[in-house]
């Protein structure tokens, strides 16, 4: 089961601005098909995938590297200078996201090398690390793997602007909740499974 192929689906169908039902018209297929490969019931071939890619206008080798792999168990870091903020984090992104390997890290270093090592989904990062910069690691951890999704967690509000001139996907502000991880979840340039349980269909 390809959850990973079925969110990055119906992220671009919603970008698209067209339900289920409109997508299958276009792609010549019943929507409850379309439906299957969103809930990753189904998984289409290859004659469907360059369809897709021609409706949703993406490149079509996209469609392909998604659906030869899988995020069951993405591996996730957060990155701060203070341990107690660091162990609540850990708590509120395990809540949230059950499947997932969440690693935390106090020094960018570390951060930096384990990413080397393992491919990142995800990686939420404190600006002021000390005397690092969160913006600094930010363009380490993207020249290592362009496809991280990169969350700012602060607890200063006057960094926003700042962080939405980087390729982040999203801005957070502390205290860590699992409501506002929630919603910069949907947000992610770059879906991947969490073990949350989404809508088969929609009207």
């Amino acid at each position: 089961m390809n959850t990973l192929f079925a969110r990055t689906l119906r992220k671009l169908r919603e970008e698209k601005g067209i339900s289920q039902k409109q997508l299958g018209q276009q792609m010549c297929v019943n929507h409850s098909t379309v439906a299957r490969w969103e809930n990753a019931s189904r998984l289409p071939d290859v004659t469907m995938i360059c369809r897709l890619a021609k409706c949703l206008d993406v490149d079509v080798n996209e469609l392909f590297q998604l659906a030869a792999q899988s995020e069951e168990n993405p591996n996730i870091i957060i990155v701060d200078d203070s341990k107690i903020i660091l162990s609540d984090c850990l708590a509120v992104l395990g809540e949230v996201m059950p499947n997932a390997t969440i690693t935390g890290f106090v020094w960018p270093m570390e951060a930096i090398e384990y990413a080397k090592k393992n491919r990142i989904c995800l990686a939420i990062l404190d600006i002021e690390l000390g005397t690092a910069s969160g913006f600094d690691l930010c363009s380490t951890l993207l020249e290592i793997n362009p496809r991280t999704n990169i969350v700012f967690l602060t607890a200063y509000a006057d960094y926003s602007l700042d962080a939405w001139k980087t390729d982040a996907s999203g801005f957070m502000l502390k205290p860590l909740t699992t409501e506002n991880v929630r919603e910069q979840l949907k947000k992610l340039r770059y879906p991947f499974s969490t073990g949350a349980i989404t809508g088969e269909t929609d009207k």
